[in-house]
């Protein structure tokens, strides 16, 4: 079907991005804009759900103008989220009843702290694969629903939904025709039973969450509804493809045999494994998670999820002002004369796997009075490199599987600098995405010559460069060492 096309719509942390992808899998158009971050109080971190609505349907529009193509020529729309982050709203006025809570927030640690101490920790681990910890959803709506007047007596009575941001953005879309999400993003709630496939009564019962508010769950390739007419200039697009941001990139990068790994380089570092039809529980504090589920199939993942990474690179621009521009940093670490003396530690939000320590701050240690900007920022660089190989390592522990290459793509893994020293402190070569922006790559969705459904399809050159590891054994365990 030469004259159709695929549209992707990338919802991260700090902007949308909306492409449109001709059948060979070429860009030719796209839009990206940037939501305001709130930060109410120390740690936590929160979004104007409606915001990023209107961001969604501003790059929908400047994407057709940038292409020039049609909105009938759409066969599929696709949404690739960033996952965790909690909406909920009024389902009759469509009105969010409170910012959403993002991901990164903390603003429900003393939640979490209660279920642990309340002894709950292995019953949700068992069914959910998670962790209990403030970034995930379960806590946040509970939350919402403490804290907006009225809310909970509103959820039981029906008249409110919860839904990640893929829930909130297809209910947008389709006018308030479809309430769903997809296998991976319910499995970051820790309200979704992995090994049922269906959300779990004894956790809703304990949190006190009406199941009513929650939407269907349905596999991450197939026809959910259609774009309402009114948002695509008089023509109805299929809704058909949905997936959280990591495992939308795990399949952009091509990880799809178990064993193999990725990483996302993003506003924080997600360390994925593709662990096959099984799901594989953690002993060392990784997630297990749904990789994906298409046609019937199930495919699990372990997940160490580190909370800061390209954003340690933001905060050295905006904060810091340290750099003009976060490129910059690349140039300033190679010109960095100290001999990897200075540590940081970029726990602006706690530390997550495998440490899981809410209460953990930002640390730098080693400085003296012959520190320089660039070996500050060369530290910061290399911390999002020591994260990765921390979560790696623990990954060998939980499955004794020796990783032979770490594939690699988000906006950080553009810095050469990081890529090579993440190579040499694993002691193993990195593979780095043609496209860095490989979740919006892994759900392109095409027409299905049977059964006119979507189907997920990758069609990415998935590497473009390796960084071979070079730094002798001595000198990387060295470095190790200095980190312990």
């Amino acid at each position: 079907m030469a004259d159709s096309y695929i549209m992707p719509i990338d919802e991260g942390t700090t902007s949308t991005r909306a492409v449109i992808l001709d059948h060979a899998g070429k860009m030719v158009g796209e839009a990206l804009k940037e939501f305001t971050q709130y930060f109410l109080k120390p740690g936590w971190v929160e979004h104007d759900a409606n915001e990023i609505w209107e961001a969604v349907l501003s790059t929908i529009a400047d994407t057709f103008i940038s292409s020039g193509v049609q909105p009938r020529q759409i066969a599929g729309l696709g949404i690739t989220n960033q996952r965790e982050t909690t909406v909920i709203w009024d389902k009759t006025t469509g009105l969010p009843i409170y910012h959403a809570i993002v991901w990164q927030s903390r603003q429900t640690n003393a939640l979490a702290e209660a279920l642990r101490q309340a002894g709950h920790g292995k019953m949700i681990h068992e069914k959910t694969g998670l962790l209990i910890d403030a970034y995930f959803s379960a806590t946040k709506i509970r939350w919402i629903l403490d804290h907006v007047p009225g809310a909970q007596e509103r959820a039981e009575n029906g008249e409110l939904l919860f839904g990640t941001i893929d829930t909130w953005l297809s209910w947008k879309l389709s006018g308030g025709a479809i309430h769903v999400t997809d296998y991976t993003n319910a499995s970051r709630t820790m309200l979704f039973n992995i090994h049922t496939l269906d959300w779990d009564d004894e956790i809703l019962q304990l949190l006190h969450i009406p199941r009513a508010m929650l939407p269907e769950v349905r596999s991450n390739s197939e026809i959910y509804g259609t774009g309402a007419a009114y948002h695509f200039f008089g023509s109805t697009v299929p809704i058909a493809g949905m997936a959280g941001d990591q495992q939308s990139a795990l399949f952009g990068q091509l990880a799809l045999a178990p064993g193999m790994v990725k990483n996302t380089y993003g506003t924080g570092s997600f360390i994925v494994m593709n662990t096959g039809d099984k799901p594989k529980m953690s002993a060392n504090n990784l997630l297990t998670t749904i990789a994906y589920g298409v046609n019937g199939q199930i495919n699990y993942a372990l997940e160490g999820s580190v909370f800061v990474a390209g954003s340690a690179i933001q905060w050295l621009r905006d904060q810091m002002g340290l750099v003009a521009q976060s490129p910059d940093t690349q140039q300033a670490a190679e010109a960095a004369t100290s001999d990897d003396e200075v540590y940081v530690v970029p726990a602006f939000t706690g530390l997550g796997a495998p440490y899981w320590d809410a209460e953990a701050r930002g640390a730098v240690f080693g400085l003296t009075r012959g520190t320089t900007k660039d070996d500050f920022i060369k530290a910061t660089l290399q911390a999002l490199a020591y994260q990765t190989r921390d979560v790696v390592d623990t990954m060998y522990k939980d499955t004794q599987i020796a990783v032979p290459a770490l594939r690699v793509d988000g906006g950080a893994a553009r810095n050469d600098y990081l890529m090579q020293f993440q190579a040499d402190i694993l002691n193993k070569p990195l593979e780095r995405a043609a496209n860095l922006e490989t979740t919006a790559s892994g759900l392109k969705v095409t027409p299905a010559i049977t059964d006119q459904l979507m189907v997920l399809a990758v069609s990415v050159v998935w590497h473009s460069v390796v960084f071979t590891n070079w730094v002798q054994r001595a000198m990387t365990s060295r470095l190790l060492r200095s980190t312990i």
